[in-house]
């Protein structure tokens, strides 16, 4: 073995080297973004019992919060194999495209937009506003996904649900009684609204997909949205400076 003997100047030249070599290493380590791609819907269903919602797209990153199965959550856009998303609590992070189902607009399908479901929709939801035809649909998801017949929009309990949304905020109340219109059977009659039986669902809050998550997780509202006797409804839908927005859901059953 040679023995190499190296003075102050080479050992300090060898020594600036290996440093710069290393600084050169760490420099160039790899770095890289997927691009993003737009999605064709807007609203997905949750299919798995718990799915956790990440900080980036891959189950190296932390788990932000959860979500359970048939919870609604809005999808911004697709990275990957993974859908960049909002869900209830504001919180924004990446889901498994696996485990969500797209929900389209003006369809109670899944996955499918067809041409006879979006023409009957587009008759019956005409008169709705943004808001309430979103929650109409998630509605009728909800009722196809349980084996139920979708709800038809009834424009007199339409009028009723408007009404008492706005009843709600401009009174500062949150009850099925009204200090105005009384109990929703009493204010049914009023507006002499014909049924063999009724119901209402009422909501707080920010987002429409967090309005059905909450009712979907409440037992009550669960089974005024999945009770086989109803067949029409009508969704009032009003600003609130507490909740974000007011819902009112009238059911009925004809």
């Amino acid at each position: 073995m040679k023995i190499i003997k190296l003075n102050k100047k080479s050992i300090l030249k060898v020594g600036i080297f290996v440093i710069f070599a290393i600084t050169i290493c760490i420099a160039s380590t790899s770095f890289g973004m997927q691009h993003y791609y737009k999605v064709d819907f807007s609203t997905g269903l949750v299919t798995a019992t718990t799915l956790n919602v990440r900080s980036g797209p891959g189950t190296g990153y932390n788990i932000v919060t959860t979500v359970k199965k048939n919870e609604y959550i809005r999808v911004f856009a697709g990275v990957g194999d993974w859908y960049i998303v909002q869900v209830e609590g504001d919180y924004i992070g990446a889901v498994s495209q696996k485990y969500i189902k797209p929900i389209y607009p003006n369809s109670n399908n899944t996955g499918t937009n067809t041409g006879t479901n979006t023409s009957q929709n587009n008759q019956t939801t005409t008169n709705l506003s943004t808001d309430e035809k979103e929650v109409f649909n998630l509605i009728n998801n909800q009722r196809t996904q349980n084996g139920l017949s979708a709800l038809k929009i009834d424009a007199e309990a339409l009028n009723v649900a408007r009404i008492k949304a706005k009843d709600l905020v401009d009174n500062n109340y949150f009850s099925h009684n009204s200090p105005i219109y009384g109990s929703p059977f009493d204010m049914l009659k009023s507006f002499k609204v014909s049924y063999k039986s009724a119901g209402e669902n009422l909501a707080g809050n920010s987002t429409n997909s967090g309005a059905v998550n909450a009712w979907m997780n409440s037992s009550g509202h669960r089974a005024n949205i999945l009770n086989s006797s109803f067949n029409y409804t009508g969704i009032g839908v009003v600003s609130s400076p507490k909740y974000g927005k007011i819902y009112v859901q009238i059911f009925l059953g004809k």
